[in-house]
């Protein structure tokens, strides 16, 4: 099953502040990178576990609809939502937030699968890790920003 992990130090910054960002409303559109077409149809009431959004995406011509639920919640420290539609068979994204000597870490930690099985994976693997990376890139500057401004 791919892993893909990505972390953020953020020296300075309080978990809490950090926390508090993921909170907010509007969170996630902030997150979605420019250029990245996607409608939020549900968004986020909040973190904790039985929370669902619903949104739409667009990548080329194609369209399709994710929906994710908060499966895990640790406040102040930990979520996790589990999405189903669109092409993964699998998805669970944990966002861990750790104190530092120095401030805080945020880690996002995904495992996935793709409808299509390892054939698939084998032909766009490495462009679904191009994207993840591209998009967490997105999001972890928004949230430096949003956190320390």
């Amino acid at each position: 099953m791919p892993h893909f992990v990505r972390t953020l130090d953020l020296p300075g910054v309080s978990p809490a502040t950090l926390w508090a960002f993921h909170e907010r409303p509007d969170a996630l559109p902030l997150l979605v990178p420019p250029g990245d077409r996607v409608d939020v149809l549900q968004p986020p009431t909040s973190l904790e576990v039985g929370t669902r959004v619903v949104l739409r995406n667009h990548v080329g011509p194609f369209a399709f609809t994710l929906v994710a639920e908060h499966v895990e919640y640790e406040r102040g420290h930990l979520f996790a939502d589990r999405m189903s539609g669109g092409p993964f068979k699998s998805w669970l994204h944990r966002h861990i937030i750790d104190t530092t000597p120095d401030g805080s870490r945020l880690t996002d930690d995904i495992t996935y699968t793709l409808r299509g099985g390892a054939a698939l994976q084998l032909l766009v693997g490495g462009l679904v890790e191009r994207r993840l990376d591209r998009m967490f890139a997105h999001r972890h500057a928004v949230t430096v920003r949003e956190c320390t401004s």
